[in-house]
Order: C-alpha cells, then sequence, then structure tokens
C-alpha cells in the first residue's frame, strides 16, 4: 500500500510538512517494499488550487493514506471521493523517518 507524508524536505531525517497543498515535498513510502522515495510539490506555489492539485496527484500516483497537518475542504472531498484516508498529525515536530517507524508497526 502506498502511503504519502508530506515534508518539509526530501530525506528522511526531515520533519513533516503541516501543509497538505502547499507542502515542499511528497514522501512516497511504500508499506509493502518499504522503500522511500520523494518528490517534489509542482503545485506549492500556485495562487490557488494547491490542494486540488495535491489531491489529484495522489489519485495519480495510487495512494491509499495521506499523513498531513491539514487538508482544505476541496482536497477532503477529492481524497474521500477516492477512498484515499486522511490521517492528521497534530505534532508537527516529527521527523518523517518517525512516522515511517509508526507505520511500519
Amino acid at each position: 500500500m502506498k502511503t504519502v507524508i508530506t515534508s518539509r524536505e526530501n530525506h528522511t531525517d526531515s520533519l513533516m510538512d503541516p501543509r497538505f497543498g502547499r507542502c515542499a515535498f511528497f514522501c512516497l513510502y511504500d508499506e509493502d517494499t518499504r522503500e522511500t522515495s520523494f518528490l517534489e510539490n509542482a503545485g506549492k506555489e500556485q495562487s490557488g488550487g494547491a490542494g486540488t492539485l495535491a489531491a489529484e496527484k495522489m489519485i495519480e500516483l495510487g495512494v491509499k493514506k495521506v499523513l498531513s497537518g491539514d487538508f482544505g475542504p476541496k482536497a477532503k472531498d477529492l481524497l474521500d471521493k477516492f477512498g484515499i484516508q486522511m490521517v492528521v498529525i497534530r505534532d508537527h515536530n516529527q521527523k518523517i523517518s518517525d512516522l515511517i517507524a509508526k507505520l511500519q508497526g
């Protein structure tokens, strides 16, 4: 299963980014293979619609779960429509590596 964690930088020592649509990077984690990769968020500088663009990217990537600090209403609607689970992380000072460890159980 593919999971995305919003990230401030493109490495696992980075802190998670609390913004979904305007995060700097998407950390793509495959729970089956335990592989991690990073993808720059092309829509982070958009004047509007960044959340929708990010949600569309999640659908394109075949993601089933997204961990972030916040999701806008349009992004929520789109992610929900495609059955993508949204997990709100309240503690924004967590490293990507720590969140991945929690996913691994």
